[in-house]
């Protein structure tokens, strides 16, 4: 019999590799133009020393022009991530977009951008996916007294959503949802004890301001968190209360600095947005750049809609909001159910606001994915609420069924044409996975088969799924100790 908290620490260890491994096991198309814009952009700070991309604009229809010059139309917190890998890439090779002559529809762009894309995603969206699911499962294991809880909402998070497609590119959005994820959770540990954790109020801040150097719509979101913040800080004295806000707000201006430096070598001021010079896309005039009001029409399509529906995408996410409602009506849960249900439908509404909510090639509704994280809060206390055994053994099947499904969607495409209806079926498996069209690190850099590949895949994820389930079986204790959802039999329950 081991310790309940070395299993916990143990399953925490699990899922942070096999996560980030699943992550890092497949790719995304390299030459999509929101993976392209961004690694133009990183190539161009390491290469020419500044962040035009006017040698790549061709390649690319996310651009912003400004004078005769070209640059990244993004938020540039993945391309500044990914600054350190290209330059990593270029010494161990010898190589640059220079002497691989990018021109439109060459064989060397590709050849050139997919090993930098790779890395690139590998160590932010994949590494930030796997820090906020380890950090999850953690936190709902503390507020449920189970670890079965944890593991079923961290891996519904992380694998069983479109998290884990996004997680394979250096689009921001697996990102931003991991970064809020994770100021939450320090958030929530941090106001636990007699006093606040200063700590935990820094590593706050810093998520929070990168999550919005990353995507700059974070920051709508991040509103809610800070008031949500406040006022589980507001029972402590003064004096704690200033100190906490302090630091968090010294994380975020921290965080921030690097979009300062960024704005003043790209556009030489510190007040500039990609977005304001955008080309080709008229629709970003638009209210605030394309944000105009939430249509209830473009809401129903996000959540159920044939194209986009979450639901499609992540059938997990179903149930969450069974969890949120008993999140809510326990007073020692009811804030942080609150919170995430505010998030979420933030994040929700923004996306219904925009005038391409769509988001052009994306299996499922990509511009949505920040939600999911909030949402997945809720599938921890459904899980402990569920106390019939065929009741959960219907959980555990939907989540495995979401899981397959994303492990179809992250080794096929991400990026699902847009106007295509029920596109995991008519697109992915049809016209993709019956013709072995897959994306895994084997067949890109070793020569394997892509079946061979997905199928040593599934064999090391047997294996850290069976580690974790053993593990979680191991400790006796008594569980619901402190929880605010009932007593269980042991902390497998």
């Amino acid at each position: 019999m081991i310790a309940p908290g070395v299993a916990r620490a143990r399953i925490a260890a699990l899922l942070f590799v096999f996560v980030w491994l699943s992550g890092a096991w497949f790719g995304s198309d390299e030459l999509n133009p929101n993976n392209a814009t961004r690694m133009f952009a990183a190539i161009s700070l390491v290469e020419d020393h500044d962040a035009t991309i006017d040698d790549y604009a061709p390649l690319t229809i996310d651009k912003a022009r400004f004078g005769d010059h070209y640059y990244m139309d993004k938020a540039p917190g993945m391309t500044l991530m990914a600054v350190p890998v290209v330059a990593a890439v270029n010494a161990v090779t010898g190589t640059n977009a220079r002497q691989a002559r990018l021109l439109i529809c060459e064989v060397g762009a590709s050849g050139m951008m997919r090993p930098r894309i790779r890395l690139a995603a590998a160590l932010t969206s994949a590494l930030i996916t796997a820090i906020a699911t380890a950090l999850l499962f953690v936190m709902i294991a503390e507020l449920t007294g189970s670890m079965a809880a944890g593991l079923f909402a961290s891996l519904s998070y992380a694998l069983g959503t479109p998290i884990w497609g996004w997680s394979t590119t250096i689009f921001g959005h697996a990102s931003a949802a991991g970064l809020l994820l994770i100021a939450a959770i320090a958030i929530w540990r941090g106001t636990r004890d007699a006093a606040p954790s200063g700590a935990q109020a820094l590593l706050a801040g810093l998520a929070l301001g990168w999550a919005i150097v990353v995507e700059y719509q974070a920051a709508l979101s991040g509103v809610a968190i800070g008031v949500w913040a406040l006022w589980r800080l507001w029972r402590y004295p003064a004096s704690a209360r200033w100190r906490s806000m302090a630091l968090a707000a010294g994380g975020a201006i921290v965080a921030l600095v690097p979009l300062a430096i960024y704005n003043l070598v790209a556009f030489g001021t510190l007040l500039k947005l990609g977005y304001e010079g955008v080309v080709g896309f008229s629709g970003m005039q638009q209210g605030l750049f394309g944000l105009t009001y939430p249509k209830p029409e473009v809401i129903g399509e996000i959540l159920a809609g044939a194209e986009k529906g979450l639901i499609w995408v992540a059938p997990i996410l179903l149930v969450a909001p069974i969890g949120l409602v008993q999140m809510i009506r326990q007073r020692e849960t009811r804030d942080l159910g609150i919170m995430a249900v505010a998030v979420a439908a933030i994040v929700i509404l923004i996306n219904a606001s925009y005038v391409y909510w769509d988001g052009g090639s994306s299996t499922g509704p990509r511009l949505s994915v920040p939600a999911i994280g909030f949402l997945a809060l809720g599938l921890g206390p459904l899980w402990t609420w569920c106390r019939h055994r065929a009741a959960r053994v219907a959980l555990a099947a939907l989540l495995a069924a979401s899981m397959a499904l994303n492990l179809i969607i992250a080794a096929v495409d991400i990026t699902a044409p847009e106007f295509i209806r029920w596109p995991v079926v008519t697109w992915i498996i049809d016209k993709r996975l019956a013709w072995g069209a897959l994306r895994d690190f084997p067949a890109e850099h070793w020569g394997w088969s892509p079946w061979s590949g997905l199928w040593l895949y599934g064999a090391i994820a047997t294996l850290f799924l069976a580690a974790m389930l053993w593990t979680l079986r191991r400790p006796q204790i008594q569980a619901g100790s402190g929880s605010a959802f009932g007593t269980a039999s042991s902390s497998a329950a």
